[in-house]
């Protein structure tokens, strides 16, 4: 196996495991990235191309709930049907808006690993936080998510577009503030990262389309599909740990590796 393919080896595995778990996916993908020597904007690119894999990973994981969405004709007092399709709306069209209009700055300026180092600690201290003051929860599975809770969620979620805060930990923080459980602001994220991970890659993609080449497919490819099993595996790991533990080890995880990317990256 080429270099290359290992490298889409390691960053589809990086990818996967981060992507659904409040540790920042695009933070670590920049730091392993800038260690691999896999930068420039192809580079770019390919880290928001092998998105889809974890993104196809939770449509998998959760086909039966996604299929129930998909049935316009689904009980509209549920998570389904065109009820669920419009309260995902609710929740993406705010970050998908701002990342609209600071695309390229966010690209220019904040993917490096010390914009990264600083919202790591930052997003460490905001789930310690959450995890001491949240309100209690009322509510306990998707169906019973509210209007309320879904653009409170949209709203958390703007805060993911500093790499390194992580869209997972924005939006189950957001969650647990609007008094969902801890499960099911994790599942509601999963959802969410659905329609804002494809529109966000599928126009990085259209925008990048001049700097691929057919020679790109087999790179793209692997990071795709490794992408994809280690977000499965993800996924499932971190629903079981949340079903008898807290999202401080991970808080602790982001303040232990935010001065150490600082210390070691910060002429990089």
């Amino acid at each position: 196996m080429s270099q290359d393919l290992w490298v889409a080896v390691i960053m589809g595995i990086v990818e996967g495991l981060t992507e659904y778990i409040p540790v920042s996916s695009t933070g670590h993908l920049i730091v392993a990235g800038t260690l691999l020597g896999m930068q420039g904007e192809k580079a770019k690119t390919f880290e928001v191309f092998i998105q889809l894999g974890a993104i196809l990973a939770v449509v998998v994981y959760y086909r039966e709930r996604f299929l129930q969405l998909a049935n316009l004709r689904a009980d509209g007092r549920r998570f389904a049907g065109l009820r669920g399709c419009l309260m995902l709306g609710v929740t993406t069209l705010p970050v998908l808006g701002m990342g609209f209009l600071l695309r390229d700055v966010i690209k220019a300026r904040l993917f490096a690993p010390v914009p990264v180092a600083f919202a790591l600690g930052v997003g460490g201290l905001a789930i310690l936080a959450a995890e001491r003051w949240h309100p209690e929860p009322r509510t306990r599975d998707l169906d019973g998510v509210s209007w309320g809770q879904a653009a409170g969620v949209g709203l958390f979620q703007c805060l993911a577009l500093w790499p390194g805060v992580s869209r997972a930990a924005a939006t189950i923080i957001g969650g647990l503030m609007g008094r969902l459980d801890r499960k099911t602001a994790a599942e509601y994220s999963f959802f969410a990262a659905v329609p804002a991970l494809t529109a966000a890659t599928l126009y990085d993609l259209y925008k990048s389309r001049d700097l691929l080449s057919a020679s790109d497919i087999p790179v793209f490819g692997v990071g795709l599909v490794v992408s994809f099993l280690a977000a499965w595996l993800a996924v499932a790991g971190f629903l079981r740990l949340l079903q008898r533990g807290t999202l401080r080890p991970f808080a602790y995880y982001r303040l232990l590796i935010a001065p150490i990317i600082y210390y070691f990256m910060r002429s990089t």
